[in-house]
């Protein structure tokens, strides 16, 4: 289901901030309903149901290492299966699964929820690649890898669901990237993921941009995408309450025009929001901000 071939929308929290070392986005699910994002979709002629969260240890309750010494890699491995497992469920009952997070490491579970359903076109709209392994990563930070476990990278554990449904990574697009590790680099390369960098739209424009990144999903023949939206991916100035900030992100109208371009292109289907971070935001404008985005990409419009 699109959003153009359904008015249903499913709401699940993931208050998980166990894949970064900085705390606060566990927050995030509660900073986006505070921004009224179920009364801003209803208002669209949405019927929304609100599943809740799902029950998420904090750090202080979870003290172990995973497998290579990757913290809370079991828990999160277990969080991810959770919510494949309810996303994969409400696509399958014809709604519209919106995940809210949460770190992006939740990702690996909402996308192999729905690539278990149909087969996808990603849209990871990010600062960053979250593309190492763990051999990789400066950090072994588990909201670093999502998106290389969900072709099949390491740590295979963090997107359990997927079992032989793996994207392909020509069926992945990663928009508004400025942040990028060396390694991190060269496996992009040797993956052939399509990557627009924020020089690429510094150089040639948003609306040129969005326009080769729906072409690249027609080229590829897919008819349905999921958009994992970390709020990152917003310049600091106008989104503060971030995860991990990076200078020079999308402006205002840049991710509004994404949003609105998605829009009219009518193949989205489902959506992550990560990495809103209410400590370090000022008096929720990060979420206000984002709930607008998503009000965006489901249809609402100036005219």
């Amino acid at each position: 289901m699109t959003w153009k071939e359904s008015n249903k929308i499913c709401i699940v929290g993931v208050p998980m901030d166990l894949g970064q070392g900085r705390r606060g986005v566990d927050m995030g699910p509660f900073a986006l309903r505070y921004a009224g994002l179920e009364a801003r979709l209803e208002a669209l002629g949405y019927r929304v149901t609100d599943l809740g969260n799902l029950e998420v240890p904090g750090p202080e309750q979870d003290a172990r290492s995973g497998e290579g010494g990757l913290r809370h890699l079991e828990t999160v491995a277990r969080v991810n299966r959770a919510l494949a497992e309810c996303c994969a469920g409400v696509a399958r009952q014809g709604a519209i699964p919106i995940a809210l997070g949460g770190d992006h490491s939740m990702a690996a579970g909402s996308v192999a929820g729905i690539r278990a359903v149909e087969r996808i076109g990603l849209l990871w709209v990010d600062a960053h690649a979250d593309f190492n392994t763990p051999s990789t990563s400066p950090s072994s930070n588990l909201h670093g890898m999502p998106l290389g476990a969900l072709i099949g990278q390491e740590p295979a554990a963090l997107a359990p669901y997927l079992d032989d449904g793996r994207l392909a990574p020509e069926d992945v697009v990663i928009l508004g990237l400025r942040s990028l590790d060396r390694e991190e680099r060269a496996l992009l390369r040797e993956q052939k993921v399509r990557v627009f960098s924020m020089r690429e739209i510094d150089a040639h424009g948003i609306a040129t941009v969005m326009r080769q990144v729906l072409e690249h999903f027609t080229w590829r023949g897919l008819d349905r995408l999921h958009v994992s939206f970390d709020s990152d991916s917003l310049d600091p100035v106008i989104a503060p309450g971030v995860g991990t900030p990076v200078p020079g992100g999308l402006s205002y109208r840049e991710a509004h025009l994404i949003m609105e371009m998605l829009a009219d292109d009518s193949r989205v289907g489902s959506l992550d929001v990560v990495e809103i971070n209410p400590i370090l935001d000022d008096r929720n404008h990060t979420a206000d901000l984002c709930v607008e985005l998503v009000a965006s990409l489901l249809g609402q419009s100036i005219l």
